[in-house]
């Protein structure tokens, strides 16, 4: 199968439109993936905005589809929702499936640098891939990308698009990793994947990277957090991405809802808001 050729494995009737799974042969990851695509009906009658989410730790293509109830306001809005899987599935490294927060499932939006890690776990590298991938095959206008995610995802939002302000006009995360250098999580996955030195760990972490820039999204970031999240205070660290917002004049919302754990409950309650946001910046509006 040549490297631009999707596999259609289903689709769903779903709002007026199309849910559907594909998978493909995928040259960042030198393995097959499986990604997840919303097309609502506006389709049919041109290119679209599209909107790019990565899940969180243990999650698949399928995860967000099924619980974030996403469908109804992209299809409102006409905005097409893509989701690829958080790893590459059967690298057949050994004790790849060993950790639930290391390996499958847990991909960390790197590039692997270590072996045995750097054959196939290029994850980063895989999200620019499928961006790619969609733009030619799918009715995606490439002038209007958006990207959020959750927890590990929400991490590789904010580091991709921080690294390709060109690429993504728009960008938001639910509680994501915001400094993965200073928790358990990312250092777990930095080190497993990058190596010891942690110069090198910089180029993925979210408040490192805004701190070094210079408001690269003046139409505005969104994040919302949960306060009953079990990891905030540990793993999170929303605080350290809001005060390298401040340093780089960055306009943020940081929204933090008394209640809220980590999980799909949180994520379904505002993706609704989410998802307007994204159409805003789609069409030029700002966060404020």
């Amino acid at each position: 199968m040549a490297a631009d050729m999707l596999e259609l494995l289903s689709e769903h009737a779903c709002f007026g439109g199309m849910q559907r799974f594909y998978s493909h042969p995928s040259s960042a990851i030198g393995l097959p993936m499986r990604f997840s695509v919303f097309v609502p009906a506006q389709a049919a009658a041109g290119k679209l905005p599209a909107l790019v989410y990565l899940a969180g730790l243990t999650c698949t293509e399928e995860t967000f589809m099924v619980k974030a109830g996403a469908q109804r306001v992209a299809a409102e809005l006409g905005m097409i929702l893509v989701t690829p899987d958080t790893s590459p599935r059967g690298a057949g490294i050994e004790g790849e499936a060993q950790d639930w927060d290391f390996g499958v499932g847990a991909g960390f939006y790197v590039d692997a640098t270590e072996p045995p890690w750097r054959a196939h776990y290029r994850m980063y590298s895989y999200v620019l891939e499928l961006v790619a991938l969609v733009t030619a095959q799918l009715p995606v206008d490439a002038a209007r990308l958006g990207i959020f995610g959750h927890s590990m995802g929400g991490h590789g939002a904010l580091v991709l698009a921080l690294r390709n302000p060109g690429l993504f006009r728009s960008v938001s995360a639910f509680a994501p990793i915001c400094a993965p250098r200073r928790c358990a999580w990312g250092r777990k996955a930095f080190s497993g994947y990058l190596g010891s030195a942690e110069a090198a760990w910089q180029q993925y972490d979210a408040s490192a990277l805004m701190a070094s820039r210079q408001a690269p999204f003046p139409g505005g970031i969104l994040i919302d957090q949960g306060l009953a999240d079990k990891f905030l205070a540990d793993q999170l660290f929303p605080e350290a991405f809001e005060q390298a917002c401040g340093q780089a004049r960055q306009p943020l919302r940081l929204r933090r809802h008394a209640g809220y754990d980590h999980g799909y409950y949180f994520i379904s309650t505002f993706v609704e808001d989410h998802i307007r946001f994204h159409a805003a910046q789609a069409v030029g509006s700002s966060i404020n």
